[in-house]
């Protein structure tokens, strides 16, 4: 069949949305359109557009005035001619999807605008728009309309437009929003399980706060579960996945018995997202659920993997996510793969994705994206030292996203919160000021926190390094009674940073002294559960918050606090590797090994003791870590007046 010369323009301009990734950032994506309105397929096509209301042009110029831009400042800013945007305010020209999704975003319309675009169970869905595809929401459009009639299709393309607004407001913050639309998307499938189960996953994509079980989420995902029954289909298969997917990851959010979902604790929700993972190569027919699975069975699986398997599942993430070409998995793999990457003591490795990240973040402009970027810029700062850098996010703008946000936005308080309590607690820590957490009040929320046990720990430390040795220890200990002696921790996830934190208050109580009796009740299983964690791996606490510091001078801290200075000895030149990058953890643990070396019995060992201090001092002063200056100068006067 030959085509008109307006529906081969209209192909071109399709094949080139698709390599643009459906998002005309330059201006050839828009003239691509334009050359498909100047042929007489085009001009019949406005001449449509011209007996019809022009909503999304009124409301376009609406907003624009409300903003106070002017026509060729939007134009400039959506990469557009200002004639072509002003011939689409007056309805003289068809907005495109793409172009609609821009002026959305400028304008900060959160989806009112995109929702105004005609015909949109015509459109191709955006991959770019929101949290994951909209090619799955588009099929139901489809098959709806074929199925059944015209109120069928009147019923799928609203739908589909709830669906997409959702999205929308997802990717701007707005989870309140985002919520509601699509718990009215799901209500308006009321006859439909697959459309419905599309708007369960969607819900279960929504933040929950940190080691709090979502039990209402659970509740929609085992009913959505139940109402695909035995449907044999690709695409019952494929949401059943996705639905088993999120379920192990709502499961395993909990972080002890207290917080679990009855029964169904952490451990439940690991065996199913592995048990899930092992059928996706059976009935994971596309890329899309191989993303969905791939994400949440990582979180699924987070506490109770190694970083290797961990870093494995992310790369796997990585890939799909680049074919199915979704932004949001995008996101979320680059996320996952930086993680593991600092987890895995490849600093290196990880500082190259963090900077892949960005750029996507830049890209997509999400509100939610823009706090993670930020959050881990931040974490990067504390590790190398930019203590100046990281206290302007920490102590200026993220204190004004945490205000923000969960007040306009609905995003989860607490999970903003405990983010940027723990980068404030370390910077405090590595600027020896952690007194100001207690004259600040942090401290009791810190204490609030305690059903976290991370935060437990951090306590501990606190009260530690202010000069409170005695609750230090008292912690210390009940925290090991509380746990059965830490046999309650999961292997991995956040009871590595945990036990790292631990380390560190054993640490203080040995060098402090008069305290070996508390020490003898827990250094035994202390040093049992981190022997699994040896290597070049690092401490990460939060996803993300602070990197801790390597596993392996934690072990070495441990073998220190038990009398063993050559096991020591041994551990620390272990951790030497995975902080070569940071010079506060080189300082740290240059100090560490001066401890070990004056309890050695090694020749020589004292006057290596005081190079090592004299190079950890210089490094404390350079950086303005004021403890751990004072710390190394005590030893250098000691080891002088010996």
């Amino acid at each position: 069949m030959l085509l008109s010369a307006g529906a081969r323009t209209l192909a071109r301009c399709k094949l080139a949305h698709r390599q643009s990734g459906g998002f005309p950032r330059q201006r050839g994506a828009v003239g691509c359109c334009q050359r498909f309105l100047a042929t007489q397929g085009g001009e019949r096509a406005v001449g449509r557009i011209a007996i019809e209301e022009n909503a999304f042009g009124a409301e376009l110029r609406r907003r624009r005035t409300a903003a106070g831009k002017s026509l060729s400042e939007l134009a400039e800013e959506v990469h557009c001619s200002r004639s072509f945007l002003s011939r689409i305010e007056t309805g003289q020209r068809r907005v495109t999807h793409e172009l609609a999704q821009l002026c959305d975003e400028r304008l900060e319309a959160k989806g009112a605008l995109l929702a105004l675009v005609p015909d949109p169970s015509t459109e191709r869905i955006s991959k770019t728009i929101g949290p994951g595809p909209g090619e799955r929401a588009a099929k139901l459009v489809k098959s709806g309309a074929s199925r059944g009639g015209s109120d069928t299709a009147r019923h799928r393309d609203e739908f589909d437009r709830l669906l997409r607004r959702g999205d929308l407001s997802h990717t701007a913050g707005d989870m309140r929003e985002a919520d509601r639309l699509y718990r009215a998307a799901y209500a308006s499938a009321e006859a439909d399980p697959t459309a419905r189960a599309e708007a369960v996953i969607r819900m279960a994509r929504r933040w929950s706060d940190p080691g709090q079980v979502d039990h209402e989420l659970l509740q929609l995902i085992r009913e959505s579960l139940a109402a695909l029954g035995d449907d044999g289909s690709v695409e019952a298969a494929g949401l059943r996945l996705r639905l088993n997917a999120h379920l192990a990851k709502k499961l395993s959010m909990a972080v002890s018995q207290d917080t679990a979902a009855g029964q169904a604790g952490p451990e439940q929700g690991a065996r199913l997202a592995r048990s899930t993972l092992r059928r996706l190569s059976v009935d994971g027919k596309d890329d899309e659920v191989a993303c969905e699975v791939l994400t949440e069975c990582r979180w699924g699986l987070y506490d109770f993997m190694s970083t290797a398997e961990s870093l494995t599942l992310s790369e796997r993430l990585r890939d799909a996510a680049a074919r199915h070409g979704s932004a949001y998995f995008r996101g979320e793999a680059l996320m996952a793969v930086a993680l593991d990457q600092l987890r895995a003591g490849k600093v290196y490795s990880a500082l190259a994705t963090a900077n892949q990240y960005r750029k996507h973040a830049a890209d997509t402009r999400g509100v939610l994206t823009t706090w993670q970027q930020h959050t881990l810029d931040a974490l990067l700062d504390l590790w190398h030292g930019r203590f100046d850098k990281a206290a302007g996010w920490i102590l200026g703008d993220a204190l004004t996203f945490v205000e923000r946000l969960p007040a306009d936005l609905a995003v989860p308080a607490d999970n903003l919160h405990q983010t940027r309590l723990g980068q404030a607690y370390w910077l405090l820590r590595e600027q020896g000021r952690m007194a100001d957490l207690f004259a600040s009040g942090l401290a009791d929320t810190v204490e609030r926190h305690g059903y976290f046990p991370v935060w437990r720990a951090g306590l501990a430390l606190a009260l530690c390094e202010t000069g409170q040795y005695a609750e230090g220890a008292d912690r210390l200990v009940g925290f090991a009674h509380d746990t059965a002696d830490f046999s309650r921790f999961p292997p991995s996830g956040w009871a590595v940073p945990t036990l790292v934190l631990l380390a560190e208050v054993s640490a203080a109580l040995d060098a402090r002294g008069g305290f070996e009796a508390e020490l003898r009740q827990v250094l035994p299983a202390l040093r049992e559960r981190l022997a699994a964690h040896d290597g070049e791996q690092i401490a990460l606490a939060g996803w993300p918050t602070v990197l801790i510091g390597p596993t392996a001078r934690a072990r070495g801290l441990l073998a220190l606090a038990a009398g063993e200075p050559d096991t020591a000895l041994s551990h620390f030149r272990t951790a030497t590797e995975p902080v070569r990058s940071s010079q506060p953890q080189l300082a740290r643990l240059r100090l560490a090994q001066a401890r070990a070396l004056r309890r050695s019995d090694r020749s020589g060992a004292a006057a290596h003791a005081s190079g090592l201090l004299r190079e950890a001092l210089r490094v404390a002063r350079t950086y303005g870590m004021a403890a751990l200056a004072t710390e190394c100068a005590a030893l250098l006067d000691s080891t002088a007046d010996a």
